[in-house]
């Protein structure tokens, strides 16, 4: 667990932990709704300890598929500048499904999206969490790598989520007090990511890049769960979560990818992808099946089950892409060999890959 994904998520565990009672038929509620505070707190339902590790493990898969969509996001528009539009459409498909259907089951499963001044209060923990203590430490250490335009760029986020973090307090105190007004959010001004190399020198800084992305992905979806939650209800707030879920995928996670070198030519991103997709589809999510049975968690053991199937639909899919690249006169003889391999793919139904196939 990242420093940055476990500040983007850890205030949800403990609502998920009592929530969680939910993932099993019960004998005494109705499986559609939580339990009763009183139910969580008897002898007889440890269910924070008893379903932990699945609870664990939802979060885990939940910043999986959160950075699997930004990452398909810009290898879809790398695909897109090397003239390979087919190649962008299924990136692009594969990444919707990503936010859409496995982030969103996944969140649905632990109750992680709750009432809006809940979602609110769990956004200022984690903006401010990332402005006054992740992103200023790590641009010291970048400054100490002697690596001073990522120290730059770790300051200026710092900055940014700061006033993120305001912009949702504004909006906490409009929806509780019934005064002031919700911000409309910041003004969006997307970053073209490059594809090239790391541009800094230092393993460390580079590691650190690595987890800012990481939680950045992860408040993109996050907020863009909690944006669809409160469009019914409060318009504005939905526009202010919809901003900064912009903001943070495609100013944030842009400009952290290019120091990174994360993105390459298309020919190594769908190497990357399939390689991310099958061992999610093999290892990670048929582990925490077993898991998730072991703890008699049974809806959450079919939906990893599910979404194992579909992760290898998706590797499937993108292996299709790799082997008929060269249709698109694409001959990589310019790739980046990458050191990311972390990602994973999917598209919620398994036709994806015939469906997708056919377009090559």
């Amino acid at each position: 667990m990242t420093t940055s994904g476990l500040t983007r998520t850890c205030a949800g565990l403990a609502g998920a932990a009592m929530l969680i009672g939910t993932l099993v038929p019960a004998t005494t509620a109705s499986a559609k709704e939580p339990p009763s505070a009183s139910a969580a707190e008897s002898p007889s339902t440890s269910t924070a300890i008893a379903w932990r590790r699945t609870i664990e493990n939802t979060l885990t898969a939940m910043r999986g598929e959160a950075l699997a969509h930004a990452s398909y996001h810009f290898y879809g528009e790398q695909a897109g500048y090397e003239r390979l539009p087919k190649v962008r459409a299924l990136f692009a498909k594969t990444a919707h499904t990503e936010l859409h259907d496995h982030f969103t089951k996944e969140a649905q499963l632990i109750h992680y999206v709750r009432d809006d001044a809940a979602n609110l209060r769990r956004s200022i923990a984690g903006e401010m969490e990332e402005a006054t203590r992740t992103y200023p430490r790590f641009a010291k250490e970048a400054r100490e790598d002697k690596d001073y335009n990522a120290a730059r760029l770790f300051t200026e986020l710092a900055g940014d989520e700061r006033s993120h973090a305001r912009n949702f307090a504004k909006a906490l105190y409009a929806i509780t007090h019934h005064r002031g007004e919700i911000p409309e959010g910041p003004t969006i001004d997307p970053v073209k990511v490059v594809a090239g190399k790391p541009k800094v020198h230092s393993a460390r800084t580079l590691r650190n890049l690595e987890t800012a992305l990481r939680g950045e992905s992860f408040a993109n979806a996050s907020y863009t769960l909690y944006a669809e939650h409160a469009r019914a209800r409060s318009p504005k707030l939905a526009q202010l979560f919809e901003r900064t879920a912009a903001v943070e995928l495609t100013e944030h996670f842009a400009e952290l990818a290019n120091l990174a070198g994360y993105v390459h030519r298309t020919r190594e991103n769908l190497r990357k992808s399939i390689a991310g997709e099958t061992y999610e589809a093999t290892k990670m999510y048929p582990g925490f099946a077993r898991t998730a049975r072991e703890e008699r968690a049974y809806r959450a053991a079919a939906l990893f089950t599910e979404i194992a199937g579909d992760e290898a639909a998706h590797a499937r899919a993108f292996a299709y892409a790799l082997k008929h690249l060269h249709h698109h006169g694409h001959h990589g003889k310019h790739e980046e060999h990458g050191q990311h391999g972390q990602h994973h793919g999917q598209h919620g139904q398994q036709s994806q890959h015939h469906m997708m196939g056919a377009d090559f």
